[in-house]
């Protein structure tokens, strides 16, 4: 059952000192739920980490969803913004490259967000509203990917015959888990490099790329 305030106001002004605040508590937030687990973090366990009274909190935030809902909002937007699409000092890179240069941020972008993967893991399977924020940024990430890949296959360097769409959520899935596995469940954690390069090798051969110079034998 969601904890909540009755009568309380669930955003406060938005004056210097209640940003302020409402950062702070986002902040524990996170720390909380990474050592407690969602289940069983109190607003009490919150309010009381970012050193703020009880009732202060629910100025801030309706409930724990709610301030759960911030944690991960943020935490998808830092993990799903690496796609095949080039940044502003990559526009030029090798298809293979891009793919590489993705896969990477994208490990990095895990590493930084593991404990927090777990506890999402953990709410995905029962929170509707989360899902739904879950599924809007994959497809965020997955469009960047698909809309990449279809510009690939118009230059002739991707066959016509894959499903952009298709195969992005497929290659998506494929790094996904394995980074899951990798870096939550602590399947093999000595040999990343392995692993990744693995990764880029998959991807390129799945989308029929030319490897990236560092990748040829």
């Amino acid at each position: 059952m969601a904890e909540t305030g009755a009568g309380e106001s669930p955003q406060a002004p938005l004056t210097e000192r209640g940003a302020r605040t409402r950062e702070r508590l986002i902040a524990a937030a996170r720390e909380v739920f990474e050592e407690r687990g969602f289940l069983d973090t109190r607003v009490a366990h919150i309010a009381r980490h970012a050193k703020v009274a009880y009732g202060s909190f629910y100025t801030y935030f309706p409930s724990k969803e709610a301030v759960f809902l911030e944690v991960a909002d943020r935490l998808f937007e830092d993990m799903t913004r690496h796609s095949f699409t080039p940044g502003a000092d990559s526009a030029a890179a090798e298809p293979a490259a891009r793919v590489r240069n993705a896969n990477r941020a994208y490990y990095e972008a895990y590493r930084r967000n593991a404990k927090m993967m777990a506890i999402i893991e953990q709410v995905s399977t029962f929170n509707e509203e989360f899902q739904e924020m879950r599924r809007k940024h994959r497809a965020e990430s997955v469009g960047r990917s698909a809309r990449a890949i279809e510009r690939w296959q118009r230059a002739g360097l991707v066959g016509p015959d894959i499903d952009p769409e298709m195969t992005a959520r497929a290659l998506a899935a494929m790094v996904d888990h394995s980074l899951y596995l990798w870096l939550v469940q602590g399947d093999d954690p000595s040999d990343t490099d392995r692993l990744l390069d693995t990764l880029d090798a998959l991807n390129v051969r799945a989308l029929g790329l030319r490897p990236a110079p560092e990748q040829s034998p």
